[in-house]
């Protein structure tokens, strides 16, 4: 008997150049699986299905949150919002409440598998074509499992649509280095394919998959795979494994027009642009954006002296602000705290911090990612608003028990991805970039120094960030372990709101020592306009036992398939 299959094709804004029409079909007819390989706008259409699956990241975890709330990055004053929710501890294998992409990922592998399986033997008018199709699958195959892993440990490797009689008991998990070693073969074989081209120059491909999206994943699943969440035991040859797959990354994009923009700030504030020769040359791969979600990430994420403006949305934290190394010198202001609460910070005297003038001489990227005491908003027509975080200012600080949505709970507002030239009710032209070239560069400059301690390549990798902004190179000579702090602050910095926070200290397993505590910066303003700095104690998190560091696998999951239940992750 021949399946029978409804499709909804399910259009998010991809387009694919010969089958805009194939992402309209309507879902009211009824056709055999064999009537879509028939048909190459089908066929091209299912591939679009496996696309969509895809999440959209950014402002969208509970009500147009950043996942940043949920990490030492950022805190919500709203306790009723889903990153505040996970903060407590509100975590279990019946219920997520922050990113629940689980049986998303598995949806996307399944139709990935089925179009692999199926593309060659289909319609479409041309090997090339199929071939590069084909390719686009195992890219994407791999992104779905790399994201299912990252979040839920090893998973069942499995290539083929399982039929409805399948016995789940059956499936065994296997290791993380057998599901890195199946996403890399995946990747290596789209690599090889002459027909993917490794930069999308068509608007209408944008979203596709490219041989540059293959570089950037295998970089990052070989990283993961040696990080000591999944190399206990440190084998240093996975971590010349991941050295070597980004240092290839990097000279190959590099030898195909990828380059670090030039402009930190304005990177983050547009799309991408198509052509041979584009602006910008950084991006690699960023996901869909739609007008609705820019709209709310400005009304959501702003300052209470911004006319519309409904909440202060993701505070930066004072853990965060003391993370930006000083301009002058190059070096951490702070190297710890001597407490539990993070009140006392231990000061880097050869740094030239000073307490009572904490924002002056800091690196560029803290000015183009937070907003903060003296800092000037708008600049449109003459008009200037210099923001007010002390107590009573215009912007001031609230405790995060005064049930307000708008005012700061830390002293600081979000500025990264938000043009302070753009006012409220207008849509903005961002896009989340999933992957770009600095992420490649700090992806081989970690590796490279456990592999190999800090070799001059490291330090070219770390340098070419700083010097994109106008930063110090790092002192010469750096022993393993001072790089490798330096490297873990340099992605802190660079990739800031950017998710990666939240997944790099469950990977580096510091997640006890980064998300117990969150505090913030009390400013009273003296009547000489001088100000007064207080470290005060926001938060005290639940969400840093060691269980955190991966999801519990979802109790329908552990019910169906008797290995989950014997293995469900450590902790749950």
């Amino acid at each position: 008997m021949k399946k029978i299959i409804t499709f909804l094709f399910i259009v998010i804004g991809l387009t694919f150049a010969g089958c805009v029409d194939s992402l309209n079909i309507s879902p009211d007819g009824r056709m055999t699986m064999s009537d879509v390989w028939k048909d190459p706008i089908k066929t091209e259409a299912y591939l679009g299905r496996a696309y969509s699956w895809i999440p959209s990241y950014f402002n969208t975890y509970g009500f147009f949150e950043l996942l940043a709330g949920a990490s030492d990055e950022a805190i919500y004053r709203n306790r009723s919002r889903a990153t505040s929710n996970w903060s407590t501890g509100y975590l279990n294998p019946s219920e997520n409440g922050l990113n629940n992409f689980y049986a998303r990922y598995w949806s996307g592998i399944r139709d990935c598998n089925i179009f692999i399986a199926n593309v060659d033997n289909s319609a479409l008018e041309s090997s090339e074509k199929k071939e590069r199709l084909k390719s686009e699958a195992k890219i994407l195959r791999s992104f779905y499992y790399f994201e299912l892993i990252k979040q839920y440990g090893p998973m069942p490797i499995i290539l083929e649509e399982l039929p409805p009689d399948f016995n789940f008991t059956e499936l065994k998990r296997p290791t993380f280095q057998e599901n890195t070693d199946f996403i890399v073969k995946d990747l290596d074989e789209a690599i090889l394919a002459p027909t993917l081209p490794i930069r999308l120059v068509d608007e209408n491909d944008r979203r596709r998959m490219s041989k540059a999206v293959a570089y950037a994943l295998k970089s990052e699943v070989l990283l993961y795979n040696a990080s000591p969440l999944w190399n206990p035991e440190n084998n240093l040859g996975k971590w010349a494994a991941a050295s070597i797959a980004s240092k290839e990354a990097f000279n190959i994009l590099t030898q195909n027009n990828y380059a670090l923009f030039p402009d930190y700030e304005q990177y983050y504030l547009f799309t991408s642009d198509l052509r041979e020769n584009p602006n910008d040359k950084q991006t690699i791969y960023e996901t869909y954006k739609d007008g609705s979600y820019n709209f709310h990430l400005l009304i959501q994420n702003n300052i209470p002296s911004k006319i519309g403006a409904n909440s202060s949305g993701a505070c930066p934290t004072q853990e965060l602000v003391d993370s930006y190394n000083m301009l002058s010198t190059g070096e951490m202001p702070i190297l710890g705290y001597e407490d539990e609460n993070h009140l006392t910070p231990i000061l880097n005297s050869a740094s030239g911090y000073n307490p009572n003038s904490p924002y002056e001489d800091r690196d560029p990227r803290f000015y183009a990612s937070i907003w903060f005491n003296g800092a000037k908003y708008n600049h449109i027509n003459g008009a200037i608003h210099t923001v007010e975080t002390y107590v009573d200012g215009a912007d001031g600080i609230k405790p995060i028990e005064i049930d307000e949505e708008s005012p700061t709970v830390t002293g600081y507002y979000l500025r990264k991805f938000i043009d302070p030239k753009v006012q409220m009710g207008q849509n903005t032209n961002s896009s989340w970039k999933k992957y770009h070239l600095a992420k490649i560069l700090l992806n081989f400059a970690e590796a490279e120094n456990e592999a190999n301690g800090a070799t001059p390549d490291a330090y070219y990798a770390i340098n070419q960030i700083r010097n994109r902004v106008n930063m110090p190179a790092l002192p010469s000579n750096l022993s393993k372990d001072k790089f490798r702090e330096r490297v873990r602050n340099e992605r802190r910095v660079e990739l800031a709101f950017e998710e990666d926070r939240f997944w790099d200290v469950r990977r580096w397993k510091i997640l006890s020592s980064t998300d117990k505590t969150i505090t913030g910066m009390e400013i009273h303003k003296n009547n000489d306009n001088t100000f007064q700095y207080k470290r005060i104690l926001i938060e005290k998190r639940n969400s840093w036992h060691d269980k955190f560091w991966i999801y519990p696998i979802p109790l329908g999951e552990t019910s169906k398939i008797p290995d989950f239940n014997e293995n469900q992750n450590p902790g749950w």
